[in-house]
């Protein structure tokens, strides 16, 4: 958390955003790997390159550079609707270039679903429930954070599947009522891959059910925030989840930050 005063106002900045590091990349699914090149190594580097050796830099010691191998769905991360097929309402799937600016700041709400259990699904009228007991109505364009608790298992192996996760009629109702961006602080939006795979082959449900809704409706979802409980309120406050511009992804990552503004001295 970051607490700064300007002009007679204080901002408080809350990081939901889980860190890329090398300590969870064994058993991340989607793997990455950072090479970190320090001060001592870039001497070299320049030495070969323009001539410049250790006598050129001051104290003898150059520049910091990382080198990062990942998916563009490592770490938080914004989803396009291209993820989730080639086409979205009948056209073209948008790419994460494509999406819109303004649905990725706005109006943030968080909604505490935290008493479902790993492997449970979050329906319409479970958000149902949480918007009443908040005293909260949707509206167009906020940003919708499902705060489950998953992210305490962020850094452990079994991170993917220890979630409960959105049904296809949960993300479907929000989406009817103007949200585009949905957020959650699990792997992923839906529930764990493992439990979809076993009750798609016994034909109980549809693989990828949340996901999916994207090729009717369009939508995008972060996914692997933490810090959810750190949220003062439910809502009131704005939320900025500007994904990287790759060309024709389906993804890219963000860092996503809360923003609450308070007059000083309330």
């Amino acid at each position: 958390m970051e607490t700064f005063d300007k002009n007679g106002k204080r901002k408080i900045l809350i990081d939901l955003s889980d860190p890329l590091d090398n300590s969870t990349a064994s058993y991340e699914l989607n793997r990455h790997e950072i090479h970190y090149f320090d001060h001592e190594e870039s001497v070299r580097v320049t030495e070969d390159m323009l001539g410049i050796g250790r006598e050129e830099w001051r104290d003898g010691v150059g520049w910091a550079v990382e080198e990062v191998n990942l998916s563009t769905h490592s770490g938080t991360h914004v989803d396009a609707p291209y993820h989730y097929g080639p086409t979205s309402g009948g056209k073209p799937a948008r790419t994460i270039d494509q999406v819109p600016l303004h649905w990725c700041y706005g109006d943030g709400v968080l909604l505490d679903l935290s008493h479902k259990k790993v492997g449970e699904g979050i329906t319409d009228s479970d958000i149902q429930r949480e918007l009443k007991r908040i005293g909260y109505s949707i509206q167009p364009y906020d940003i919708v954070l499902i705060h489950t608790g998953a992210s305490k298992h962020f850094g452990t192996p079994q991170y993917a599947f220890k979630q409960p996760g959105l049904t296809k009629s949960a993300v479907e109702w929000l989406v009817d009522h103007g949200v585009r961006l949905i957020g959650i602080d699990a792997w992923g939006l839906d529930r764990p891959l493992d439990q979809m795979a076993r009750e798609a082959k016994e034909g109980k449900t549809e693989f990828w059910e949340a996901h999916l809704v994207g090729r009717e409706k369009e939508y995008c979802q972060i996914e692997k925030l933490c810090n959810l409980d750190k949220l003062p309120k439910p809502f009131g406050f704005k939320v900025s989840a500007f994904p990287i511009k790759i060309a024709k992804a389906s993804a890219a990552w963000s860092r996503v930050v809360a923003i609450f503004e308070e007059e000083i001295g309330e």
